[in-house]
């Protein structure tokens, strides 16, 4: 996400390092690249432009003290800036009302249907409301059947008429059944559109009229960059929407809708789409988003994610069995299935900062965790509770039953003992705050 933008920025911070003090001239220097940055990026130019000269007014009136580099000094003001340009703070969806409706516009292919089901997975799960997703694509062929499919693996329903082709009629009939059921939110998924297509911006309009919803989102591919500010701005005219919504976000080195979408149009990003999944699902917040743009990382994501899928009870019966040194292989494969829900490897290791960077080139594929799955579930009930079994033939045995071999059934052992030592090391709150001293000491993790 935003690899691009990430190595220019950092490239234009370069020019500082090593400065005594900010000057001019090399700010100028450095602001010339951050904008070359921003405009490859497909960053609209007027702001770019209004960007570098903000942080070019910030930066000469500003003392660098005397703790902190000039470099790091407009890192610091870069980062104000972006979170600013992206919106500020988070915006939250409007789910009030009896029921709150949620009304769906976009492009033609632009992910509408995918996070209407995205959007009501997460209502439900996230904030324990009842939804009902509404079909009123009735142009392209098997849109209702594609969100009853997602309705199904939800367990959410999905209010369709397939004798109908008026979707005004369909939107109103489906608000009028999720109050007499009550239903707590309903999402209407509407047919993709083009901006110049009349007849269809009239049509979307006549449903926001008929069922005056408490949100419309607009649905953009990030990946089409200026293209996606611009038809941003033709929507909102027609139909003056409360929210964009930005999907394929993952696919997006550049990143000019992320941050040209909110100053262009002057609405908020909601919501980011980082996957396929169905909780590929992120609330769009400006500075999470500036710390990646920038290197940072996103270590709050980080944790948002993980305590979502790591329960309090099974935390600390983790903790008393690494305390009494019974952490077998049962343990590392369940805390394995958990990472794994959490998201695309490489996603999460970007998150936490100087580790993205370390990992630019390396091919993470989705199912890294396959290898090492099968090896632990080659071995018997018995030889994952107790390790000290695994002798050359149990090996043997493990490395034919998972398609691995030998050396990759060796280097797993290894790996498990010394994750074993250093976890049992851990748990001891002495023992963490002598290493975390030593590792200050020595200046910290290289890159972090």
């Amino acid at each position: 996400m935003f690899e691009n933008l990430s190595d220019k920025f950092e490239r234009a911070f370069k020019v500082l390092k090593g400065q005594g003090q900010i000057t001019e001239i090399n700010v100028a220097e450095t602001l010339k690249e951050v904008r070359r940055a921003l405009l490859d990026a497909d960053v609209n130019f007027n702001t770019a432009k209004n960007f570098t000269n903000t942080v070019k007014e910030k930066a000469l009136g500003r003392d660098v003290l005397k703790a902190v580099s000039p470099g790091q000094l407009m890192v610091k003001i870069c980062h104000e800036e972006l979170v600013a340009l992206m919106g500020g703070n988070e915006s939250e969806i409007n789910i009030k009302g009896n029921p709150g409706i949620i009304l769906m516009s976009g492009l033609q292919g632009s992910g509408k249907t995918t996070f209407s089901g995205k959007l009501a997975s997460f209502l439900k799960n996230k904030k324990n409301k009842t939804v009902l997703l509404v079909a009123c694509d009735v142009y392209r062929p098997a849109a209702i059947d594609q969100l009853q499919v997602l309705g199904e693996q939800l367990g959410i329903e999905v209010y369709a008429n397939k004798e109908d082709k008026d979707p005004v009629r369909i939107a109103s009939a489906a608000v009028q059944y999720a109050k007499s059921k009550s239903f707590n939110v309903v999402i209407i998924d509407t047919a993709g559109r083009l901006a110049i297509d009349e007849q269809m911006m009239d049509e979307i309009a006549r449903v926001k009229a008929a069922v005056n919803p408490t949100e419309t989102l607009f649905v953009v591919d990030s990946m089409t960059g200026q293209d996606a500010v611009n038809t941003a701005k033709a929507f909102d005219e027609r139909i003056n929407f409360d929210g964009v919504v930005l999907t394929k976000l993952d696919g997006d080195t550049r990143g000019g809708a992320a941050l040209s979408i909110k100053a262009i149009v002057n609405k908020p990003i909601k919501f980011v789409g980082t996957g396929e999944k169905m909780d590929a699902l992120d609330v769009f917040y400006p500075s999470r988003m500036a710390d990646r743009i920038l290197g940072m990382g996103d270590v709050v994501s980080l944790v948002e994610r993980a305590q979502e899928q790591f329960d309090e009870e099974g935390a600390r019966r983790l903790q008393k069995r690494i305390l009494k040194d019974q952490f077998d292989f049962n343990d590392f494969l369940a805390q394995l299935q958990q990472v794994k829900k959490m998201g695309n490897v490489k996603d999460l290791m970007g998150m936490i900062p100087g580790v993205g960077k370390a990992m630019k080139d390396v091919d993470v594929p989705d199912d890294a965790f396959k290898g090492t799955e099968s090896m632990i579930l080659s071995m018997t009930p018995k030889e994952r509770a107790n390790p000290a079994l695994l002798n050359m033939a149990r090996k043997t045995r493990i490395a034919n039953g998972s398609g691995m071999n030998i050396q990759e059934v060796n280097k797993l052992i290894k790996q498990f003992e010394e994750m074993r030592k250093m976890m049992k090391l851990m748990s001891n709150p002495r023992n963490a705050m002598s290493m975390m001293s030593k590792l200050k000491g020595m200046g910290g993790m290289p890159g972090m």
